[in-house]
Parts: structure tokens; C-alpha cells; sequence
């Protein structure tokens, strides 16, 4: 069985008899939040074409926690997202609902 079956499989048994609980649906939006937030930052890393050590040394982290938040391992805290921004030479963009989280680095312009 083929992965795009088992996910049909999986919605139809949510359909039928089975509904996730509040705290599967938050561990989900946090889950998608996480990944939004790591592709965006890997998104503008190459944008710029910074290795993860780069931006690493122009955040202060190190090259793990780089890695660990591309890899949507690591919660950012608010310091942690000015200095990824910063670093990353953009501002920070954070849109959130019950349906969807989105996530964007906005470059500077240059004044």
C-alpha cells in the first residue's frame, strides 16, 4: 500500500468513527508552525547563500542549532527569532489561525 492510501485510509476512519481530540489538533498546529518556521528559515538562508555555519556566527548559535531549527527540533524563543532575523537580513513575519500558520522572512530594502 502505497503512502497516499494510507493517508486516505487514515482520513476515512477519522470520517467514520474516530475524531482527534483538542490536544491532537494543538500538537498538530505546532507541528506545522515548527516546519513553516524552519523551511522559512532555510527558504531565505539560500536565498542569501549562507551555509547554516553563517548565519550561525551572524546569530551567535551554533551550527546545530541552526540545524536542529531547519529541522523544525528546536522552539525558537522571541530573542532567538530577532537574532535569526537579523542575521538573516530580513524582518519577521508571523500569521497565525485556526486553519493555517505562515511564516515569512521579508528582506530589508536598503535605505
Amino acid at each position: 500500500m502505497n503512502h497516499s492510501r494510507w493517508k486516505l485510509k487514515r482520513e476515512k476512519e477519522l470520517g467514520a468513527d474516530h475524531s482527534e481530540t483538542e490536544e491532537i489538533r494543538a500538537e498538530r498546529a505546532e507541528i506545522r508552525l515548527a516546519m513553516a518556521f524552519a523551511k522559512a528559515v532555510y527558504d531565505r538562508r539560500k536565498e542569501l547563500g549562507l551555509s547554516q555555519s553563517d548565519v550561525a556566527e551572524r546569530a551567535g548559535l551554533t551550527q546545530a542549532k541552526v540545524s536542529r531549527i531547519e529541522g523544525a527540533d528546536a522552539v525558537p524563543t522571541l530573542p532567538l527569532l530577532r537574532r535569526l532575523a537579523r542575521a538573516l537580513d530580513a524582518s519577521l513575519s508571523i500569521a497565525m489561525d485556526e486553519e493555517q500558520e505562515e511564516v515569512v522572512f521579508v528582506a530589508r530594502t536598503a535605505a
